[in-house]
Parts: structure tokens; sequence; C-alpha cells
């Protein structure tokens, strides 16, 4: 009886133990799967995230190149070039190929980029636009609002001004490029000066960043 017994006390320790075994491979399998779906969960988490990165940028990148596209006819004409050369204030001025001229003969220093209120000398600015500047002329003719939505393009590499001499209302220019306008109907065609300045911008034969410099 007791070997009977002993032999059941046995049998019963082996099954408690296998039962003890297998509800730990049970809870390691668990923890495995858990962990292994963790890791998925991971992975899928950091492949959208990725996707997501990739997805701005290239919304980003997309955008970027909608606005610098042009999206208007281009107006301007090519003017023949003339030398680039230095002359000092106050000595005869050459004849230059277009009004306001867009290359030849200039003063030794730029004018300041940006909106200026008050007519500069073209001479300053012809070598502005051998840096690759954008000048916008515009006669003072033109009404105050007018004017105030010119200005709003000067910039560092533009520069707005008055000037007297212009034979229509505003001209565009750039070193070897001009386009110029009446304004109809109280109306600027403001694009059509946004893709001037993209299509012309830093084309001049010396392309010199933005100065703080000038008259």
């Amino acid at each position: 009886m007791d070997e009977q017994n002993s032999h059941t006390e046995t049998v019963q320790g082996k099954e408690a133990y296998e039962a003890k075994k297998a509800e730990k491979q049970g809870t390691k399998n668990e923890e495995r799967i858990r962990t292994r779906n963790s890791g998925f969960v991971k992975k899928i988490g950091t492949i959208l995230l990725a996707l997501l990165a990739i997805g701005i940028v290239g919304f980003g990148i997309v955008k970027f190149f909608e606005s610098q596209a042009v999206k208007g006819e281009d107006f301007s004409q090519a003017i023949p070039i003339m030398e680039a050369s230095h002359m000092q204030i106050g000595s005869s001025l050459p004849e230059y190929t277009s009004n306001p001229p867009s290359s030849g003969p200039h003063y030794g220093q730029t004018a300041k980029t940006g909106s200026r209120d008050k007519e500069i000398p073209d001479q300053h600015l012809i070598h502005n636009l051998e840096h690759g500047d954008i000048w916008i002329a515009y006669h003072p003719r033109i009404s105050e609002t007018m004017q105030n939505q010119l200005k709003k393009f000067g910039a560092s590499k533009v520069v707005v001004t008055p000037r007297e001499a212009n034979e229509t209302d505003v001209a565009l220019v750039a070193w070897g490029r001009i386009d110029t306008f009446n304004i109809e109907n109280n109306l600027l065609d403001e694009q059509r000066i946004r893709d001037f300045i993209k299509l012309y911008i830093n084309r001049g034969p010396e392309r010199v960043g933005p100065q703080a410099g000038g008259v």
C-alpha cells in the first residue's frame, strides 16, 4: 500500500512538474509572441513614419517647383549687349541700346536693393544688372496704389525705383533683357513681374550674392 501511495505521489509530482513546465513554456511562448508582435508593430510604425516623412518632403519639393514655375507668357525682349566698362561720375553718357538701359558703361558703385523712393542714376543700376539683380522702374505718374504694389517686389536682388525717363508706366529690366508695359484699368499684372524675376534673376555676367552696400 505504501508503495502504491509512493508511486501515486511520484506520478502526481511528475504531472505537477510537467504542468508547471508547460505553463512556463506557455508563458515564454506568449512573451515571444508579444515581443514579435511588438517588434512588428514598431517596424510598421517606423515604415509609416518614413512614408509620411517622404510624403511631406515630396509635397514640399512639388510646392517649391510650383512656386518657381513660370505661369505666363514671357513678353520681354533681348537687347544687344554693350561693353560693361566703368565710367566716372559726371563724364559724358553713351547712347544706350534700350530705355531703361540694360547693359553698358556704368558707375563703379551699385544701388542699394529693395524699394527706393527717389530716382537713382541709371549708371548705378546698370551695375546692379551686371551683378544679376532685377530693376523695376516705374514712371512717377502712376497712382500711389500702383506704386505701393510695385514696391512689394523690392528684395535683396530686386531694386524698385521711380524713373521719369520711362516711356511706359513700368519697365522690368535684367542684364540684356527688358519688358515694358502700361498699367490698364488700374490693374497691375503682378504675375508678369513675378515671372520676369524668376526667369532673369542672377543672369548677369557677374553673379554676385545679395549686397547691403550701394548708393
